[in-house]
């Protein structure tokens, strides 16, 4: 065989392996993404391959010249291919997040009634019930049913998710990557995640904004951050029924409502207003989570520490005048496990799935998963001829 035919196949082959290589951040194929620059193979089989990263100090660069390595060599042989790294010029960036929005170059609000991603907003009446550490193990468990899931951090005020979900270094939340005007945001345990925290640069600082900056915040981002392709969507929003929970009614208002409270008839009473509100700008509650229920004991007792029945108390007056009861999803006992997990970054849904915390999450992800979004009453874009 001559040296054209055989350079060309392995040139071939040499893209058929980069197809496998993807954008840890993007989560896309190189190739798709028009980060190949180009493959070029000597007469004597030596593989050099050129990329062109989105943009300078990527935070996935070294794995992602790594992966390609890996990849041209399965063609050419180990010791025989390189890669040579560019940056991707404004040009190139603009282009990449047009087809990334799949064209558009006006931003708008992604998972809108069009969207087949289930969109859940994780409320409750009052704080300190342990909606975000629901709403953190929550996004975990379904991932680990190979949802594709991701969460908005809607808690402007009391931002907690990067911390639970092991995204903070040093006392400051690990940043996302800014291509041109989309942001991608960063993944911990397969969920993608956006936080307030995540731009702040001294971890002391309190966030003090009015209802106008955060309605901006939760707008930006709906419409800035790539998520991609999501099955599930959870926002965990700050507790009571302000400015962030009417903005996430206006922005998505066919987002189903998970309300989150505690056992005692207190936090019941207050929990209720939430699930009434989402009502009032249009959304449905899916259901109610009691976290901090009975927890077990070594000799298999249980210890009400909240008391019982607030969760089964919620959610029956949210069911009053409805033509579908509203269910308890979960009882979540108290767990030590639960709550060093959550102070370490590691989920109890990993960290110890055994736990009796864990095992109520993880039920409850798995039968969400079969929640496949329907058809019903999307357009799908067809024009009669």
């Amino acid at each position: 065989m001559s040296p054209a035919p055989l350079t060309d196949s392995i040139r071939s082959r040499v893209f058929t392996a980069l197809a496998g290589v993807t954008d840890p951040e993007i989560r896309k194929p190189i190739t798709d993404l028009d980060m190949v620059s180009g493959v070029t193979v000597t007469e004597t089989g030596q593989v050099t391959v050129g990329i062109r990263l989105t943009i300078a100090g990527c935070p996935a660069a070294q794995r992602i010249e790594s992966d390609v390595l890996a990849a041209a060599e399965s063609v050419s042989g180990a010791g025989r291919a390189s890669v040579e790294v560019a940056i991707m010029t404004r040009e190139q960036r603009t282009a990449l997040t047009e087809k990334l929005r799949g064209g558009q170059v006006e931003r708008s609000v992604q998972f809108g009634p069009e969207s087949l991603t289930r969109v859940y907003a994780i409320t409750s009446g009052k704080g300190g019930v342990g909606k975000s550490t629901v709403t953190a193990n929550l996004a975990v468990a379904l991932a680990g049913e190979g949802l594709r899931v991701g969460i908005v951090d809607a808690d402007v005020h009391g931002f907690s998710i990067p911390g639970l979900l092991g995204l903070v270094h040093d006392g400051l939340a690990v940043k996302p990557t800014q291509v041109g005007d989309m942001i991608l945001p960063p993944i911990a345990h397969d969920v993608k995640i956006i936080s307030i925290g995540m731009f702040i640069d001294d971890a002391s600082a309190a966030v003090a904004w009015r209802g106008p900056m955060l309605h901006r915040t939760i707008k930006q981002f709906l419409t800035d951050v790539y998520f991609g392709d999501l099955d599930v969507l959870l926002l965990d929003l700050p507790p009571g029924t302000g400015d962030v929970a009417i903005t996430v009614g206006q922005l998505l208002p066919h987002a189903e409502v998970i309300v989150v409270t505690t056992p005692q008839a207190a936090a019941a009473d207050v929990a209720e207003r939430s699930g009434i509100v989402a009502r009032q700008t249009g959304q449905s509650v899916y259901g109610v989570i009691e976290n901090m229920s009975a927890m077990v004991q070594p000799d298999g007792s249980l210890l009400e520490l909240f008391g019982s029945g607030g969760g089964a108390e919620v959610a029956r007056r949210l069911s009053l005048g409805q033509p579908v009861p509203v269910p308890v999803l979960a009882q979540v006992p108290l767990s030590v496990p639960l709550r060093t997990g959550g102070d370490a970054g590691l989920p109890v849904v990993l960290g110890a799935p055994d736990d009796p915390a864990a095992r109520a999450i993880l039920r409850l992800a798995h039968s969400m998963k079969t929640r496949a979004r329907g058809l019903a009453g999307l357009s799908l874009g067809l024009r009669p001829r």
